[in-house]
């Protein structure tokens, strides 16, 4: 059996290459339906943002219930039938954060391909967008959403949103604690592939994410898809398969920060608070990282090593966006 991979990506997107030659005639328009309503047909979507007001904003795409769900602050504020990507072109798994968001979108890929409210997720040709929902998987790997959803998706959003595809049934739960790895418990790590390094100036704002690979005994900080630092990390080597969790605005009783469990592949999830117990991180280091946690920041625990080339087999991603790839 060939070793398998699942890389860290964190900041991709997600189709923009939707049916060829579709127009706008052709979409569906959408339609809402009751809060407690369990099938739902195609076309069909539940919206109701004012039961979490403000907040960041996760969205969980289900491959195979072919469903979308948006969560607000860890709140489920939205959910959508969707159309994905066929056999052949199948839409991606893994984590992905908005690149890009135009109103009005056209493909430069299928000539006069038209979607709107387009999301990016990557560089390479896959985005969130309204188009024509059959009831089963028929984009060219785009997520494609009703009309009206779409559009209500864009209003919540903002560039640097984490967009998790899964192909499980999985849904997020809160926890409070990844915060455990960051409540200030240090000590130097013996060994790790990193050593330190720290340049934020390298890309002085967005999104953060925080990827701890188990394999590379590492930890490693991205801001808008660039390495800012990474670090030795010792205690971690027992992490089995890839869990990735959402900071959300709220805090506990202790004051540590509120996160949303958002993903997880393979193994079995680890206790947290054992993790916390024996991890080793430089402390300068933990301090730098804990200033730049902020509501949406990610953090990804996992057993893979961090390369800008590596995959699953079933093309899980999960590192950062590679440079230099245009746009469709």
């Amino acid at each position: 059996m060939p070793f398998r991979q699942l890389a860290i990506i964190i900041v991709a997107a997600l189709g923009l290459i939707g049916l060829p030659f579709a127009r706008a005639a052709n979409f569906t328009k959408g339609r809402s339906v009751k809060p407690f309503t369990t099938d739902l047909k195609p076309g069909d979507y539940l919206w109701h943002p004012e039961v979490s007001p403000a907040g960041p904003v996760v969205v969980l795409v289900s491959l195979p219930d072919q469903v979308m769900y948006v969560y607000r602050n860890g709140v489920r504020i939205g959910r959508s039938t969707v159309s994905t990507g066929t056999a052949g072109h199948r839409t991606p798994t893994g984590v992905f954060t908005v690149l890009q968001k135009k109103v009005d979108h056209e493909s430069s890929i299928y000539k006069g391909a038209k979607m709107p409210n387009m999301q990016r997720l990557t560089w390479t040709g896959i985005a969130m967008h309204a188009g024509q929902l059959p009831g089963y998987p028929a984009s060219h790997g785009c997520v494609r959403l009703p009309e009206d959803f779409a559009a209500k998706l864009y209003t919540v959003t903002n560039l640097g949103a984490t967009v998790i595809i899964a192909d499980n049934k999985s849904s997020p739960i809160n926890t409070t604690k990844p915060g455990l790895l960051f409540s200030g418990k240090t000590g130097e790590p013996e060994t790790g592939s990193g050593g330190f390094a720290w340049t934020p100036e390298k890309s002085p704002k967005g999104p953060v994410s925080i990827i701890v690979s188990g394999a590379d005994r590492t930890g490693y900080v991205y801001r808008n898809g660039v390495e800012i630092g990474r670090t030795a990390v010792g205690g971690v080597e027992r992490i089995s398969g890839t869990y990735v969790y959402s900071a959300l605005a709220t805090t506990d009783s202790s004051g540590r920060r509120d996160w949303i469990s958002t993903a997880s592949v393979g193994g079995r999830p680890p206790n947290l608070k054992d993790l916390a117990n024996r991890v080793a991180i430089a402390p300068q280091f933990l301090a730098d990282v804990r200033a730049l946690i902020t509501p949406g920041t990610t953090l990804v625990l996992s057993d893979a090593p961090v390369s800008g080339r590596t995959r699953s087999a079933s093309g899980f991603n999960i590192l950062t966006t590679r440079q230099g790839d245009s746009t469709p």
